[in-house]
């Protein structure tokens, strides 16, 4: 599990391996992560984008930007969740991703709040430093 808290804003992430997706021996594989955002602040926002960059085991870069999460803008107001769950499709067994959501408080205030990074690892693969 994997942990980062902005501005009281806090985000938890899960990634799990899924070997019925994948096909290693034509190198694809792919991970599906949950994510816990909680409101840990005294005020209300509202989740209006996200940015991930996504870093496969041979170092090679994909950005991604997008409205919302899962098709959702979720409003959190103090002390309220939103989980959603993804996946990320790879060509490597090994990776990484990390981002940013773009949220905004009932003030008008935005705020980038960081996403942890967190590795993508096949099952007993030895892990390496990405």
């Amino acid at each position: 599990m994997y942990r980062a808290v902005t501005e009281g804003i806090e985000v938890i992430v899960q990634p799990v391996f899924e070997p019925e997706r994948s096909d290693p021996e034509a190198g694809e594989y792919f991970w599906i992560y949950q994510i816990r955002i909680r409101n840990l602040g005294d005020k209300v926002v509202q989740l209006r984008s996200r940015h991930w960059q996504i870093t496969d085991g041979l170092g090679r870069v994909e950005h991604v930007r997008g409205p919302g999460v899962v098709g959702e803008q979720p409003i959190l107001k103090p002390g309220e969740s939103f989980n959603y769950t993804s996946g990320c499709p790879l060509k490597t067994s090994q990776g990484l991703m990390v981002g940013t959501y773009d949220m905004v408080s009932a003030d008008g205030t935005r705020i980038e709040v960081a996403i942890p990074a967190f590795s993508l690892d096949m099952p007993d693969e030895r892990r390496s430093v990405h």
